[in-house]
């Protein structure tokens, strides 16, 4: 279903680890940027140079979770050893534009990767921690009302963008 109308805000989200709900989860998670490794091109007939994105080919991605304070939750999560997927489901708020009213759309934001930095924080009277887990990204999906908006995964190499296999040329010539 597309968003007809405005979309408002996120109503609500809660983060899971492997299906269970996490706990101490602070009420903002930053999603990571998607940057393209590029080329530099230049020579005759070009004026000057320029950069030409590798479609699939990504930087490094990392995601931070960040808690109010450490708990259990936060610590099934520091093995470097051992990959986690985390997934975040949320509630996209909007007016339809023929009615006005206020509906919602799903959202779901699927991380996989390993932790590569774990700040346990700080200790306050009366504060958060604000502790937080660092993730070396290889994977990530993110849905809207159930349907694929973009997935990559780095380790199968994988980059669909609105559910369309953007590398289905280059498997044909590889």
């Amino acid at each position: 279903m597309a968003i007809v109308g405005i979309p408002e805000a996120i109503h609500d989200f809660n983060m899971y680890l492997t299906g269970n709900k996490l706990g101490g989860i602070t009420g903002e998670v930053e999603m990571p940027p998607f940057e393209s490794m590029t080329s530099t091109v230049s020579g005759a007939g070009i004026l000057g140079e320029y950069e030409a994105p590798t479609p699939g080919h990504f930087g490094s991605m990392e995601q931070e979770i960040p808690f109010r304070c450490i708990n259990r939750d936060y610590f099934n999560m520091v093995d470097p050893t051992q990959p986690l997927e985390l997934t975040l489901r949320g509630a996209i708020q909007y007016a339809e534009a023929s009615t006005q009213a206020t509906t919602y759309m799903g959202m779901r934001v699927v991380f996989r990767g390993k932790p590569k930095n774990v700040n346990i924080g700080t200790v306050r009277q009366r504060g958060s921690m604000d502790s937080t887990i660092t993730l070396e990204l290889t994977y990530v999906l993110v849905e809207m009302d159930g349907k694929s908006m973009i997935e990559i995964d780095k380790i199968n190499p994988t980059y669909k963008v609105n559910g369309v296999d953007v590398l289905s040329k280059v498997k044909q010539l590889t």
